[in-house]
C-alpha cells in the first residue's frame, strides 16, 4: 500500500511513498551490509526517485508500477555477483547441454534457506513497524548517503598515502644497486587502489607480460639422459577444495620434490586455462588475447617437438563439450589425435552424459603403449575431467561425492607414480589444475560457480616429481614466490637444457633459483580479479574496481 504524503490542490505536488517497494531496498541494504551485493547507489537513487516521482493521473501511476517490476529486477541482478549478460552469452550454448538432474542440483544450491528465513522475518517486522514509522524518507537518506559517501572520500588520505610513498622510496633508495628485484616489486603497487590506479596497474601488468619469453635450447646436450614430459592438467582442483575436503595429507606428496604453493591459474574456466599452460612459454596475455594466432615461440609442446620430443594427447573424455578440444588445436596448436580409449571402463558420466574413462585405466594405456614405443623423448598432455561439477555414478545416476572422487583420483594419481617409478623409466611428472572446483562458495559465488575467478578457485596446488632421476630427492621443496605458468615452462627449458636425469646429484639451486615470477591477475571474459597491496579487487565488464568481498 502506498501512503500519501500531501493533499495538496497541484496533482504535482500530490506525493506518494515508495509503498511495498520499502521492502525491496531494505533487502538490498542487508544483502549490501553481509557483502553479497556489487551496489550501484546511483542507479537505485534514480530508480527511487522514478517511483516516487509524483504523476497527475491514477492511470500512469499504475503504469509506472508495472513498468517498474522488471526494472527492479533487472537492477537486482545487476546489483548481485552473478554472471553478466556478456558471460551468459559466451556460456549460453553450453547450459543447454545440461543434463536435468544437474538442473535441479543447481537450483536447490542456489536456494539459501537461511536467508529465505531472514528475509520472512524482515518483512514481518516492516510490516508491523510501518503502522507507526515511514520508511520512504529513511530509504532515501541511506541511498543518498551511499552515493555520495565515496565521492567525499577520506580527507586524510592524500596525506597517509604521500607519507607512505615518501616512506616507501626511502626504503628502495637504501637497497643495495645488485638486488635481484622480484617481477611483483618491479609493479608499482604503492599508489591508493582508486580505480584510475588499478587500472593502470593491470596496463602495466599486461605490457610487461607482452615482453616475457622463455628461451628453449637450440640442441640438447650430448651427453643428456633422455627423459618424458608428463602434463597432467586436472578439472576442478583448487588450494580450498583440498582443504575443504581434509586431504591435505595424502601420500601422493611423497613422490613430489616441487610444489607451488601460491601458483596461479589465472582463469576459472578449462579452455582457457588450457590454453595459457600450452602456451607457457611466453608471458601471461589477456582473456581476449587467448583467442588469437601465438607465435611459436611460446607453444610449450613445439618447443620440445624441435628437440626430439614425440607429442601426445590423452584425455578421460571426448573434449567435445565447450568446444574444448577444438579450441586447443585452433589457439595452442595441439594438432596430435587422442591417445584412443575403446575398451575403456567408465564409473562416471558427467553433467551433460558422457561417459569419463577412469583415469587409472587411461594411465596404464599410456605406460603401456609408452614401454613398447622406439622415441627417445615423449611429451604427453593428459586432461582429466573427474574432479568437474555436476558428475554422477554412471551405474545409478546419483551425485558423485566431490570429496570421494578427490580421494579416487589422489589414489590412482599415487598408484601411477608409483607403477613409473618401478618401471624404471625417467620421467619429468607436473601436475597443474586448471582452476578450482568452488566447492565451498563465498559470498560472491554460490558453490561450483566459477564465473567469477576468484582467488580461492585461481590458487592451485602445483607439484613436479622428478621420476627416475639418480640424485637423491629428500623432501619436497617449496616454491613460495607468486607463480604461474611462466614458471612451469622455465622449469621444463632448464630441465632438457641439462641433464638432471643423468647426474649424481640435482643441481635444485640451478634449476630453482630465479623461476620467474607472476603476480596475481586473474581473468575471464567479463570479469578481472587481481591482488594490489596485498588485497584482492575485482572489476565487472565495463564497471569500477571494488574490493573483493572475502
Amino acid at each position: 500500500m502506498t501512503r500519501h504524503v500531501s493533499n495538496a490542490s497541484s496533482p504535482w505536488l500530490d506525493w506518494h511513498g515508495l509503498g511495498g517497494w520499502n521492502i525491496y531496498f531494505l533487502a538490498k541494504f542487508a544483502l549490501l551490509w553481509a557483502g553479497y551485493l556489487n551496489f550501484h547507489p546511483l542507479i537505485n537513487l534514480v530508480f527511487a526517485a522514478f517511483l516516487i516521482f509524483p504523476l497527475p493521473r491514477a492511470g500512469l501511476r499504475r503504469i509506472r508500477h508495472w513498468l517498474a517490476l522488471p526494472v527492479g529486477v533487472g537492477i537486482f541482478y545487476h546489483d548481485t555477483w552473478l554472471p553478466g549478460m556478456e558471460s551468459i552469452r559466451a556460456q549460453g550454448a553450453q547450459v543447454f547441454s545440461f543434463t536435468l538432474d544437474y538442473w535441479l542440483e543447481l537450483l536447490g544450491r542456489f536456494i539459501n534457506w537461511e536467508m529465505v528465513g531472514a528475509g520472512f522475518v524482515m518483512l514481518t517486522l516492516y510490516l508491523f513497524i510501518a503502522q507507526w514509522l515511514r520508511f520512504t524518507p529513511w530509504i532515501l537518506l541511506a541511498l543518498l548517503w551511499l552515493w555520495l559517501s565515496p565521492l567525499v572520500g577520506d580527507p586524510f588520505a592524500s596525506q597517509a598515502t604521500r607519507v607512505a610513498s615518501t616512506d616507501k622510496g626511502s626504503e628502495l633508495a637504501a637497497e643495495p644497486e645488485d638486488k635481484q628485484v622480484s617481477m611483483a616489486e618491479q609493479l608499482d603497487q604503492s599508489a591508493p587502489p582508486t580505480n584510475q590506479n588499478l587500472n593502470a596497474y593491470l596496463d602495466s601488468f599486461y605490457a610487461q607480460e607482452r615482453d616475457r619469453v622463455v628461451h628453449f635450447p637450440q640442441q640438447l646436450p650430448a651427453d643428456a639422459a633422455p627423459f618424458d614430459v608428463l602434463i597432467i592438467n586436472i578439472c576442478s582442483l583448487a588450494w580450498s577444495d583440498v582443504t575443504a575436503s581434509d586431504l591435505m595429507a595424502h601420500p601422493i606428496g611423497r613422490h613430489l620434490d616441487l610444489m607451488f604453493k601460491h601458483f596461479n591459474s589465472a582463469t576459472s574456466y578449462s579452455g582457457p586455462s588450457s590454453i595459457r599452460l600450452l602456451r607457457a612459454s611466453c608471458g601471461q596475455t589477456s582473456h581476449q588475447g587467448l583467442y588469437t594466432t601465438a607465435p611459436s615461440q611460446c607453444l610449450l609442446f613445439e618447443n620440445l617437438a624441435q628437440l626430439g620430443f614425440e607429442k601426445q594427447v590423452a584425455m578421460d573424455h571426448s573434449g567435445a563439450f565447450g568446444n574444448y578440444l577444438k579450441d586447443l588445436q585452433q589457439y595452442a596448436s595441439l594438432d596430435v589425435p587422442l591417445m584412443s580409449k575403446e575398451g575403456m571402463p567408465h564409473d562416471l558420466a558427467s553433467f551433460d552424459g558422457e561417459p569419463i574413462y577412469r583415469d587409472d585405466a587411461l594411465f596404464a594405456r599410456w605406460l603401456s603403449e609408452r614401454q613398447k614405443s622406439k622415441a627417445e623423448r615423449n611429451v604427453t598432455f593428459f586432461n582429466l575431467i573427474a574432479l568437474h561439477d555436476g558428475n554422477r555414478y554412471a551405474a545409478t545416476r546419483k551425485i558423485a561425492p566431490y570429496k570421494a572422487r578427490l580421494q579416487t583420483l589422489l589414489d590412482q594419481l599415487d598408484q601411477f607414480l608409483t607403477s613409473l617409478e618401478q618401471s624404471g623409466r625417467k620421467v619429468a611428472v607436473i601436475l597443474v589444475p586448471e582452476h578450482g572446483a568452488a566447492i565451498a562458495g563465498d559470498k560472491m559465488q554460490m558453490a561450483g560457480l566459477r564465473d567469477i575467478p576468484s582467488p580461492s578457485i585461481t590458487q592451485v596446488p602445483v607439484g613436479v616429481a622428478l621420476i627416475g632421476a639418480k640424485g637423491g630427492h629428500g623432501a619436497t621443496k617449496a616454491i613460495d614466490t607468486p607463480s604461474s605458468f611462466l614458471a612451469i615452462s622455465e622449469l621444463i627449458s632448464r630441465l632438457v637444457g641439462g641433464n638432471t636425469f643423468g647426474s649424481a646429484t640435482i643441481d635444485w639451486d640451478g634449476l630453482l633459483k630465479g623461476l620467474p615470477e607472476t603476480p596475481a591477475v586473474s581473468e575471464n571474459q567479463g570479469s578481472v580479479v587481481l591482488e594490489y597491496q596485498g588485497k584482492y579487487h575485482i572489476k565487472l565488464g565495463e564497471g569500477d574496481w571494488v574490493p573483493y568481498p572475502l
